[in-house]
C-alpha cells in the first residue's frame, strides 16, 4: 500500500510554497525521516522527510511548482530500488550489450582517473557548495573567503562567508583536508546551491605537494601545458585567455617555475592589467603605488552598495509608498527609571551577570501596552488583518553591514534581566555576522534606539508588515514644570511611527501615553495597572 508524501502544514501567513528540489527520484529506496523534498516559502525552507521506509514511487509535484499546505507531493510504496534496478536490467534487449559494454570501459577508465586523481591529491573530493536560500533570497555575494587553496583545514571550520540582503552565511567544511580548487571568487554573485569550490580530503600539504607536482588538467580532461610566446600556460588557463582574450605576456605565472595558473588569469581579468592594447604595468618604485593625493585635488571613491544595504533602501521606501504613515511624538521623565537602575545595579549584574541597561524597561512597557491595543499589535496581510495573540518586539541593532532587527519572541514571558541577556547576544553576533534568519524572522512590533548615537528626536520608519515602531532618543537635561516649580529633569522624546490604515489617531497617543506611564512610574510593571 502506497503512503502520501504531504506538504507541511503552512503557518496562517504563508499561503503557498514553491517545491525547490527532490533530493530523490522515483525508484530510489528511502529510510524512515530521510530528507526527501524541500518546500520553499516567502518566510523559510522547510524540509519534508519520509514518513515510512521504502520506495519512492510517483511524484506529484515537480520542482518549481507552486503547492498548498498538506498538498500530496508524491507516494512511498513498498520494496526497494535495489530490486527495481535489476529488473529493468534484465529487460535491456542483447542489441544494448555491446553499447553496455563499451560504457562500462568507458566508466571504468574515469573511475580509474578519479581514484588515481584523488589518490594524487590526497583523498576524495567534494563541491563545496552555497547554502539553500530561502525563496525571498534570489542570490548571495562571496564576502570573505577565510582559507586559501593547498591550506589545511578541519571538518567544520569556515571556508567562507556568503552575504545575503538579510544575513551573512557560513560555509564550512565537510571534511579534514583542504581547497583544491576556488571557482567563485570574493565579490561574485552566487545562487543558491551554486559550486564555490572543490575540496579533497586529507592534509592540506599533501594538497598542496600534489598541486605543485602535476599539471591541472582536471577541467581539461588530461590536456596538457603548452607554451605561449615564453611562457608555460595550463590548459584551464590557456581557455581563459582564449576567452578574454589577453595577452599572455602581461600575466605573470605564480606556478612552478613561472607556470600561468588559472587563478593567475582570473586575477588579471579582475584588475585589467593583461588586455592586449594595454601597456603592462611596470614593476614601479614603491612611492607611485601609493601616490598622495595632490594638494587641493577632490578625490572620489565609488563602492558598490552591500546586498544589506540595497534590501534596507528598498523596504523602507516600500514602507514609505504603501503604508499610510504618521508620526506621534511625546515625552518621558526618566528620573524614577535611572534611580531603580541606580539603586540595583550592581545587585542587577551579581545576579544575573549582566548590566541593567534601559531596553529592557522599554520592552516591558511596550509589551503590557500592546495587549492593551490589539490593532498596534496586529499586522495587514492583503485586505486581512492578523491580530497577535503574542509580543514579538525587534529590536533594531546597528552593525558595520547595516541595520539588523532581530526579534525577542514571547517577550510578555520574558524577565527584564532575559531581555538584557537577549540584546547584548543580538548584539555580538550581528556585529560578528552570526546572526540567522531564524533570528530575524516575524515580529509584531520594533523598537529602534538612536538614541545611542546622540539623535534627540527622529521619525523612524515602520518595519512591514509591522503596523508600528517605537523610537527611543537621547536622555537630555531639561528645566520642567513639577508641581509648579521647575526642576531640572532627565527627559527622552518619544516617537511612534504608525499606519493609519490600521491605527487611529487616538489609539496611538493612548498606546504612547501608557508606555509613558509605564516607565515613569515602573511599579504599575510589576502590578499590572
Amino acid at each position: 500500500m502506497a503512503t502520501e508524501i504531504k506538504a507541511p502544514t503552512f503557518p496562517e501567513s504563508v499561503a503557498e510554497g514553491t517545491v525547490a528540489a527532490w533530493h530523490k527520484k522515483p525508484g530510489d529506496s528511502v529510510e524512515r525521516d530521510e530528507l526527501i523534498v524541500e518546500i520553499e516559502t516567502d518566510k523559510v525552507v522547510l524540509e519534508v522527510v519520509a514518513p515510512e521506509a521504502g520506495t519512492l514511487t510517483d511524484v506529484m509535484a515537480e520542482e518549481g511548482e507552486t503547492v498548498e499546505s498538506e498538498q500530496v507531493l508524491g507516494k512511498i510504496g513498498e520494496g526497494s530500488a535495489s530490486g527495481d534496478d535489476s529488473g529493468k536490467k534484465e529487460e535491456k534487449s542483447s542489441d544494448d550489450d555491446g553499447a553496455e559494454k563499451s560504457e562500462e570501459k568507458s566508466d571504468e577508465k574515469k573511475d580509474a582517473k578519479q581514484e588515481e586523481k584523488q589518490a594524487s591529491s590526497g583523498g576524495k573530493q567534494h563541491d563545496v557548495k552555497a547554502p539553500s536560500f530561502p525563496e525571498s533570497i534570489q542570490e548571495g555575494t562571496v564576502a570573505t573567503w577565510h582559507k586559501k587553496v593547498g591550506e589545511a583545514v578541519k571538518r567544520d571550520e569556515v571556508l567562507a562567508d556568503i552575504e545575503t540582503d538579510k544575513v551573512v552565511l557560513e560555509v564550512v567544511a565537510p571534511a579534514d583536508g583542504a581547497l583544491a580548487e576556488i571557482k567563485a571568487e570574493e565579490g561574485s554573485q552566487v545562487e543558491s546551491e551554486a559550486i564555490l569550490a572543490v575540496f579533497t580530503e586529507g592534509g592540506g600539504s599533501d594538497v598542496a605537494t600534489a598541486a605543485d607536482k602535476e599539471p591541472a588538467a582536471s577541467a581539461d580532461d588530461g590536456a596538457s601545458d603548452e607554451k605561449m610566446g615564453d611562457k608555460i600556460v595550463a590548459p584551464a588557463a590557456r581557455k581563459l585567455i582564449a576567452e578574454h582574450d589577453l595577452d599572455v605576456a602581461k600575466i605573470e605565472g605564480t606556478g612552478k617555475g613561472g607556470r600561468v595558473l588559472k587563478e593567475d588569469v582570473q586575477k588579471a581579468v579582475k584588475d585589467g592589467s593583461a588586455k592586449k592594447g594595454t601597456a603592462k604595468p611596470a614593476a614601479a618604485p614603491a612611492k607611485s603605488a601609493a601616490a598622495p593625493v595632490a594638494e587641493g585635488e577632490r578625490a572620489e571613491k565609488r563602492v558598490p552598495m552591500t546586498r544589506l544595504r540595497q534590501t534596507i533602501a528598498k523596504r523602507l521606501v516600500q514602507a514609505q509608498q504603501t503604508a499610510a504613515m504618521l508620526t506621534t511624538y511625546n515625552e518621558v521623565d526618566m528620573t524614577e527609571i535611572m534611580a531603580l537602575r541606580a539603586q540595583y545595579k550592581d545587585t542587577f549584574l551579581k545576579a544575573h551577570d549582566i548590566k541593567l541597561g534601559f531596553m529592557g524597561f522599554f520592552v516591558k512597557a511596550a509589551s503590557e501596552a500592546l495587549k492593551r491595543f490589539p490593532d498596534v499589535n496586529a499586522s495587514i496581510d492583503g485586505t486581512d488583518i492578523v491580530y497577535h495573540g503574542y509580543q514579538d518586539i525587534g529590536v533594531a541593532v546597528s552593525t558595520d553591514r547595516g541595520l539588523v532587527v532581530p526579534v525577542l519572541r514571547d517577550t510578555d514571558n520574558m524577565k527584564i534581566a532575559d531581555v538584557e541577556r537577549t540584546i547584548v547576544d543580538f548584539g555580538k553576533r550581528g556585529r560578528d555576522g552570526k546572526l540567522g534568519m531564524d533570528d530575524m524572522i516575524g515580529g509584531t512590533f520594533t523598537i529602534t534606539n538612536g538614541g545611542t548615537f546622540g539623535s534627540l528626536m527622529s521619525t523612524p520608519i515602520i518595519n512591514p508588515p509591522q503596523t508600528a515602531i517605537l523610537g527611543m532618543h537621547k536622555i537630555q537635561d531639561r528645566p520642567m514644570a513639577i508641581n509648579g516649580k521647575v526642576e531640572i529633569r532627565p527627559m527622552m522624546y518619544l516617537a511612534l511611527s504608525y499606519d493609519h490604515r490600521m491605527i487611529d489617531g487616538k489609539d496611538a497617543v493612548r498606546f504612547l501615553v501608557t508606555i509613558k506611564e509605564l516607565l515613569e512610574d515602573p511599579a504599575r510593571l510589576l502590578l499590572d495597572v
